[in-house]
């Protein structure tokens, strides 16, 4: 579990730094990442 917060988290910090340099398709690909890892981490909280 703290692996994959780890790894939301890195990809929130990458989106950021891509939607303020304007890498557009970079960030909505770091957008889809962190939606992967948050429904990961959803499921280990439901089981």
């Amino acid at each position: 579990m703290k692996d994959l917060t780890n790894k939301y988290e890195n990809a929130k910090n990458n989106s950021i730094k891509f939607m303020r340099n304007g890498q557009i398709s970079a960030y909505l690909n770091s957008l889809i990442e962190m939606n992967k890892y948050k429904r990961l981490m959803i499921a280990i909280v439901a089981n």
